[in-house]
């Protein structure tokens, strides 16, 4: 459990890493954080957007030739940073093992609805997200992730594969039954899911995103941008990949926000023009 008051964070830990082991949970364990790993997608996207390497309103087939001439004509950076492309599965479809076969598999996709008017959370999107920011910064989204990101905002035990040096605290994973498990690999698994990190590492990630630490000017400005509102579902302002609501938040408007209706199925958005700063949000 991590606390953060003015000049102050700290971590407290409790637990094993390991059934098998009794392994206690230290300030070195590493943990998956799942879904999470799209905010830091979000901020490498938002930083390229500062350093003039891609713009929210890019259509996403302008860094990937085999798209040109396809929807994704149609959808922009902001639709994928937004859920918003037009009807993107959740899931990377079975069968695809390589971002070749998924690049031909975006290429043949047919929208079921116009881009920027339902939002569909998808891991395929943010998926693209990610490879579109890492062509534009003519890089790989692993390293970029690592090097100009993670390592940029002072997170030195976040990854997205765990050095061998690193594995003794690398925490297992359990199933509902209790049977020992790992995060899946797979495509777009990096952009979507793929972050391990420490409770203390995520702890300054935290404050980095509530403006607490004394970051370089571009890293702050990404951080920010992540943090506006483009569109409104219900009570929830969808961000780029942050979900933001109005405070004071009543409970039956974020149950109703993390309920299967709004992870699962397509839900129409409004259109905030313009967007709705980070001041006027919690």
């Amino acid at each position: 459990m991590g606390i953060i008051t003015p000049g102050q964070t700290i971590v407290y830990n409790r637990g094993v890493a390991s059934k098998a082991t009794g392994q206690a949970v230290t300030g070195d364990t590493i943990f998956e954080i799942g879904s999470v790993s799209k905010t830091f997608t979000a901020t490498l996207a938002a930083y390229a957007q500062i350093s003039g390497k891609l713009s929210l309103s890019d259509k996403a087939s302008q860094y990937f030739p085999t798209l040109r001439g396809s929807r994704f004509d149609s959808v922009s950076v902001l639709n994928l940073a937004t859920h918003t492309p037009g009807g993107l599965p959740l899931q990377v479809p079975e069968g695809i093992t390589d971002i070749v076969q998924l690049i031909a598999y975006f290429r043949n996709w047919r929208p079921a609805y116009a881009p920027g008017t339902y939002r569909t959370y998808s891991n395929s999107g943010i998926g693209l997200l990610g490879l579109v920011t890492a062509q534009s910064m003519n890089g790989d989204f692993a390293t970029l992730e690592q090097t100009t990101l993670s390592a940029g905002l002072g997170l030195h035990h976040t990854y997205l594969g765990v050095p061998q040096a690193q594995a003794g605290n690398y925490a297992q994973g359990y199933t509902m039954g209790l049977n020992p498990v790992r995060m899946t690999a797979g495509v777009a698994a990096a952009e979507t899911y793929g972050i391990r990190t420490t409770a203390a590492d995520l702890l300054r990630f935290v404050a980095a995103n509530m403006r607490m630490l004394d970051l370089d000017q571009q890293r702050q400005q990404a951080i920010t941008a992540t943090h506006t509102g483009y569109c409104q579902v219900g009570a929830m302002t969808q961000d780029l990949v942050w979900e933001q609501y109005r405070y004071l938040v009543g409970l039956p408007d974020l149950l109703a926000g993390n309920a299967d209706k709004i992870i699962l199925q397509a839900n129409p958005v409004t259109a905030l023009d313009p967007p709705l700063p980070r001041a006027t949000m919690c």
